[in-house]
């Protein structure tokens, strides 16, 4: 799960990254980019200079620049907290993750004032009428790379106000925070079996094509296979396929091919572990060639899912709809 956080100065971004990193978040900023950007340069960190580097930054590099280096770096199994979202353009880069859910801050001027003041960060304004001032740029702009706080307030899937204290505020996301961790998407059992055999065609050592198949039973991986030169023979990408090696045109020299198919290399691998695939099903990166259906069909598979088409496997389809194996496509 990502939680971006948007928000005026002062509405309490802080205090709620700090109570989500409390409970096991890790944290990123927009914002630190441009810091770090200030640095570089030398210049001294200002909230005219965050505001005036950031807009340079989208300008320079699309307006969802910083959202695309934070989303660079972040994995699909831990979660996050991304503090400093203020374009709509970030985030719909961060909805590129399904995962990803934005909460806006707001909490009344005087307070934030007050707050921003006690806080002493990168010379905060002195009078409430400054900190307005310098507030007016960040809420909306002409310019799509700019600060446009009121638009993305508007993309909010949750909007928390904050004119309490903190343990107010605390109380309230004990409440309101499990139910938005709890919307997060989990892939389909035909997603998460494809994704897994198109990891497992990583291991191909074919020179021509990676291609893999895995076997499930009851949702239970029961055989795994990719294709490559037999067992003890030199693999072929370190030269043990002639027809690999010498580049052989797309559907000739079959003859000559050293490699056994994904398909026919899981289930050989199960036959040779003793294990039975009756009733089970399979899913491999490619449609099966004729060999390998002849092998998925007397094996008791009843049912193949594969991601791409196989030029040559016209004779293999039919074949398996006269058996009464299930066939389909799920393209990942």
């Amino acid at each position: 799960m990502i939680i971006g956080l948007t928000g005026t100065n002062g509405s309490g971004k802080t205090v709620v990254s700090d109570y989500l990193r409390s409970r096991g978040f890790e944290f990123h900023s927009l914002s630190d980019a441009i810091r770090d950007e200030l640095r570089a340069r030398g210049e001294e960190i200002t909230r005219s200079r965050l505001i005036e580097v950031g807009n340079e930054l989208r300008e320079k590099h699309g307006a969802g620049v910083l959202a695309e280096r934070i989303l660079a770096v972040v994995e699909s199994d831990h979660n996050y907290v991304i503090d400093s979202i203020r374009s709509p353009h970030e985030v719909e880069v961060l909805r590129g993750r399904p995962d990803f859910r934005l909460l806006a801050l707001e909490a009344d001027a005087p307070l934030r004032f007050e707050r921003s003041r006690l806080r002493g960060r990168e010379n905060a304004p002195e009078t409430l009428e400054r900190f307005l001032a310098e507030e007016a740029r960040e809420l909306g702009s002409d310019n799509p790379a700019g600060q446009q706080l009121v638009a993305t307030r508007k993309l909010a899937d949750l909007v928390v106000t904050n004119n309490g204290t903190l343990e107010q505020l605390h109380r309230h996301l004990d409440e309101v925070i499990p139910p938005l961790l709890s919307r997060f998407v989990r892939p389909s059992w035909d997603e998460y079996f494809m994704n897994i055999a198109k990891v497992v065609a990583t291991r191909s050592n074919c020179m021509k094509r990676k291609v893999a198949a895995i076997i499930v039973k009851d949702r239970r991986i029961i055989s795994t296979g990719y294709n490559g030169t037999p067992r003890g023979a030199r693999n072929c990408n370190e030269g043990g396929c002639p027809r690999c090696n010498g580049l052989a045109a797309s559907g000739t020299a079959l003859d000559e091919c050293l490699c056994s198919h994904g398909e026919e290399n899981a289930i050989t691998q199960a036959a040779y572990h003793g294990i039975s695939l009756k009733g089970s099903t399979l899913y491999s990166t490619f449609a099966p060639c004729l060999q390998c259906t002849k092998m998925i069909i007397n094996s008791g598979i009843v049912e193949v899912v594969y991601n791409q088409e196989y030029p040559l496997n016209g004779s293999a389809l039919k074949l398996l709809d006269e058996c009464g194996v299930l066939l389909r496509q799920y393209r990942v």
